[in-house]
């Protein structure tokens, strides 16, 4: 097989001085990269900042002969953003691929959850996509070329005790993930989520006997795959872990359809909308109400429930 390479290409990655953001910018520099290596270097929950895991990177990758940059910018605000990727053009002259991996952890239960919980994780998370990106957005468009991978959760995706915020931030990624790909069509510029399963500082002490075979490395690969020029999906969400790669679907069942639905007719049809067994991978609003549209214009919707 040939090799995956990034040769002439300039990657940001944001929280990239450990855990999975370290292992995407050491394989994207191996594979030819110019990487801006992006950190502040603080605690799990966003505390401090020093810029030394960020800069480890960097001498790992000129090491093994790649070319990167430490950087130690907090990508939160519209600003910070702004200014790594400044950093990007400057020093290279261009940017074609951001992975938005940087988070915080801010864990309790929603009952006690204040805004020093909420308002910080959904900033580093939500917050740092959506301005990362933005402020790539015009360079992409101008080069018609550009590849954004972003990281999503389990949490976001299915929810998870004692993580109200951190699942609010992560669903919202994929929204963004799903919105930016059909804008960024007709520019060159496709906009992938990774669902991650790995060994971190996240999740180190949540993986149990699973964290030996969870190795961030085996993330990696999917990250890079997104980067390159040769992937032509966007808009999609995949789950990776321990060697496994999967894409994550909206499914929706048929349902029941009533012109004159009551709240009754839900509840004695309960069990039929809720049944999976027929459901169908959803990839667009336009396809969910083309299924409504046929039946409004059907006299007898066939093959679903009716009243």
């Amino acid at each position: 097989m040939s090799e995956i390479r990034l040769d002439g290409r300039v990657a940001v990655v944001t929280g990239a001085g450990r855990g999975l953001g370290r292992e995407h910018a050491l394989l994207m520099g191996r594979r030819g990269a110019q990487v801006v290596v992006n950190d502040l270097g603080g605690s799990l929950d966003g505390e401090g900042g020093a810029g030394t895991p960020a800069e480890q990177v960097v001498e790992e990758i000129r090491a093994a002969g790649g070319t990167a940059v430490a950087d130690a910018t907090d990508i939160s605000t519209p600003e910070g953003a702004a200014a790594i990727v400044d950093l990007a053009v400057q020093t290279w002259g261009r940017i074609d691929v951001v992975v938005n991996n940087a988070g915080i952890l801010r864990d309790k239960s929603f009952a006690k959850m204040t805004a020093d919980e909420v308002d910080p994780v959904l900033a580093v998370h939500l917050g740092s996509t959506i301005w990362m990106s933005k402020a790539a957005w015009p360079h992409m468009v101008e080069q018609g070329f550009g590849r954004i991978v972003n990281t999503t959760s389990a949490a976001g995706l299915f929810g998870n005790f004692g993580q109200a915020n951190y699942a609010a931030a992560k669903a919202g990624i994929v929204g963004v993930t799903k919105t930016l790909a059909i804008e960024g069509a007709r520019h060159g510029i496709q906009v992938n989520a990774i669902e991650p399963g790995a060994r971190t500082r996240m999740t180190e002490k949540l993986l149990g006997d699973l964290a030996d075979s969870l190795d961030p490395s085996l993330v990696a690969p999917l990250a890079l795959w997104l980067a390159s020029a040769e992937c032509e999906s966007s808009g999609e969400v995949y789950n990776v872990g321990g060697g496994r790669v999967a894409r994550v679907v909206v499914a929706e069942t048929p349902g029941f359809f009533s012109r004159t639905l009551s709240a009754e007719d839900v509840r004695e049809h309960w069990d039929e909308i809720n049944d999976p067994d027929r459901a169908v991978v959803m990839t667009t609003f336009q396809q969910e109400m083309g299924v409504l549209m046929e039946m409004l214009s059907a006299e007898e919707p066939a093959g679903v429930g009716r009243a």
